[in-house]
């Protein structure tokens, strides 16, 4: 079994910064990619970034030059650097990575609450 913990999330006003930080544990052989997505009230869930494993990085467009996805293999770990936030920035940001072990599989984070208001 394979776990991912996000942490990192907060209120933060318009403007602020905040880093996200997912964890990955568990049976695990290899991460592949791994990503950040967010989901709004009342919306779906959207891309935000992703980054391969050879350190790839691909960016939603409403965040290109606002947001930074990193990765730390040896540690198993995802880190998105948020700056510039804005209130649409407003969801729950959920860690995604997918896992080599017996199989291949993705897997969720149980998400991370990031509020951006004055």
């Amino acid at each position: 079994q394979v776990q991912l913990v996000e942490s990192g999330g907060g209120l933060v006003q318009p403007g602020g910064s905040l880093t996200l930080s997912c964890s990955a544990s568990g049976n695990i052989r290899l991460i592949a990619t791994m990503g950040w997505y967010a989901q709004a009230p009342g919306k779906q869930r959207e891309l935000v970034a992703t980054i391969t494993r050879a350190g790839i990085e691909k960016y939603a467009e409403s965040v290109k030059g606002r947001f930074t996805i990193s990765r730390d293999n040896a540690k198993g770990m995802a880190y998105l650097q948020m700056n510039s936030l804005k209130p649409e920035d407003t969801a729950i940001y959920y860690c995604h990575a997918t896992v080599y072990a017996d199989y291949v599989q993705g897997y969720w984070g149980q998400g991370t609450q990031v509020t951006v208001s004055s």
